[in-house]
């Protein structure tokens, strides 16, 4: 990215209400120790050498958390992040 602000960027950041989700994902961003996370698990993770390029130690473990506290499936996720672009 470029660093420049999409306009629905734009409009969310100047949202004065906090829904419920969004606060709940505010205070686990407060909470998760994610640095200390992604060093433990950063020696198990593949390396990407071979096959389909991998994703992101951190984009993986907040995809896998979102699944087990709202309980989505893979498609669940998928649909729970693209939604949330779109609004």
């Amino acid at each position: 990215m470029n660093g420049q602000l999409s306009f629905s960027d734009m409009e969310y950041s100047l949202r004065k209400r906090q829904g419920k989700k969004e606060a709940f994902l505010n205070r686990m961003e407060e909470i998760i120790p994610w640095d200390s996370w992604i060093q433990i698990i950063a020696p198990y993770y593949p390396s990407g050498n071979h096959g389909r390029p991998v994703k992101g130690i951190e984009t993986m473990l907040r995809m896998y958390l979102l699944q087990d506290w709202f309980n989505l499936s893979d498609e669940g996720v998928e649909d729970a992040i693209y939604d949330s672009y779109a609004s």
